[in-house]
């Protein structure tokens, strides 16, 4: 039974032959020519999506980016102890960050737009659950490569890992000298590429692919070397998704806090903004009528170390001026934020105005004029006359006699401003 279910999940079933996939993977590791030309148009892509804030775009760079094959390379060098082929590959994947960095900086210290959107923001604090992501990713990629039967998970590992996002927000905070920025993206573009290697050494020992240097001296050295990097840069990921995770718990807390003190007891609240990375962290809040006093204000400040809240400072804005300048603020991030909705719900708009036919008074003129017309429907509809591109056509359905049709359709024609109408009469019911 053991035997059946260990077969079941086996690697070695559909594996393809180790020579075509090494071949494969060496033939990924440089960075020359096309390669290089479709990493720096991938990279305006990647910078260009965080600028205008589109994760479609930046999905788009992920994907038809080439940064995987010196990765991969590294962590096949390091399984099978080819020390000139890990060589290689480290020096192919410096030149390919550098070449990255460089054209990024580029492009964000050119560019008109440097506000801080969302999806780069998003890059800037990594954490141990994108070790996991880089880790399992990296997994599923060289899983996938070992196979004669390659599938689909490639664009997938592409995307869930995202090398690229990294490194454009890095080439953002070099180009605007906002160094944490950098420091932070550039260590979740290293997090990601030192876990995708580590996966790749993993499953190569596994398949057991052939060493180059069969040495058990060399072979002690890389995993302590491996085992230490790994303490190395998963430290630091823990401190920060603990961070996080204090940072989740002190929102919550705070949202709690707002809503017993001040929403349950039917104050209408027009402005809140809670701080975390302030010293002291803050809760600021303004009220549509309500004002508080000084001695007010104090007490609720007391009642936030009984709420869990110590360390925090609460501010009530009661000045006019200062909350609506706060109220624009949020407004105008808000505003950015949804631009890019704002375009997609426009284009609906814009086709459906195509199809919509806003005239109440159309069926009462046509009645006037021709008694006998009745059952009237009417629409727009899509043609295709011998072509693939559609042809918008009127159409009216009635049913009756009219005396002259062509008259009924030229006044239509007319009437509605438009070139082709079709009558379509029906027998009366």
């Amino acid at each position: 039974m053991m035997n059946n279910f260990f077969n079941f999940i086996n690697l070695h079933n559909g594996e393809e032959k180790k020579e075509k996939v090494l071949e494969n993977v060496i033939s990924n590791i440089s960075f020359r020519g096309s390669n290089l030309w479709i990493l720096a148009c991938a990279i305006i892509i990647a910078s260009v999506g965080l600028n205008v804030n589109s994760t479609a775009v930046i999905i788009g760079a992920m994907l038809i980016s080439p940064l995987m094959g010196p990765i991969v390379g590294a962590g096949f060098a390091l399984g099978t102890y080819n020390f000139p082929l890990l060589k290689k590959s480290i020096k192919n994947l410096l030149i390919a960050t550098i070449v990255s960095l460089t054209v990024s900086s580029i492009y964000f210290y050119i560019s008109p737009f440097k506000d801080v959107q969302s999806e780069l923001l998003a890059r800037t604090a990594p954490n141990i659950y994108d070790v996991l992501i880089a880790f399992f990713g990296g997994l599923v990629g060289i899983i996938a490569i070992t196979r004669v039967e390659k599938g689909n998970p490639i664009p997938g590992v592409a995307i869930a890992t995202a090398l690229m996002p990294p490194l454009c927000t890095a080439g953002f905070g070099l180009a605007t000298s906002n160094f944490s920025y950098f420091f932070g993206a550039f260590y979740l573009y290293i997090i990601n590429c030192f876990f995708i290697c580590i996966a790749t050494f993993f499953v190569v020992k596994y398949l057991k692919y052939p060493s180059v240097i069969i040495d058990s001296k060399y072979e002690k050295r890389i995993r302590y070397g491996i085992t230490a990097l790994i303490v190395v840069m998963i430290v630091p990921s823990f401190y920060l998704a603990y961070n996080l995770f204090n940072e989740k718990q002190f929102i919550r807390t705070a949202e709690q806090f707002i809503q017993k003190e001040f929403d349950n007891k039917g104050y209408t609240i027009i402005y809140k903004k809670i701080n975390y990375n302030t010293s002291p962290k803050s809760i600021d809040v303004a009220f549509l009528e309500k004002k508080f006093n000084p001695e007010e204000i104090a007490s609720y400040n007391k009642m936030l170390i009984s709420n869990g809240l110590s360390g925090t400072k609460f501010n009530v804005r009661q000045s006019t001026s200062d909350v609506k300048s706060e109220i624009l603020n949020e407004i105008n991030k808000n505003n950015i934020n949804l631009s890019e909705k704002d375009i997609a719900v426009s284009k609906l708009r814009q086709e459906l105005d195509e199809y919509k036919i806003s005239d109440s008074t159309l069926v009462q003129e046509i009645k006037a004029i021709y008694p006998s017309v009745d059952n009237i429907s009417y629409g727009k509809i899509e043609e295709y006359p011998k072509t693939d591109s559609a042809k918008l056509r009127f159409v009216l359905i009635y049913s009756g006699k009219t005396k002259d049709k062509a008259q009924f359709k030229n006044w239509l024609e007319i009437r509605l401003h438009e070139k082709d109408v079709k009558l379509i009469e029906t027998p009366k019911e």
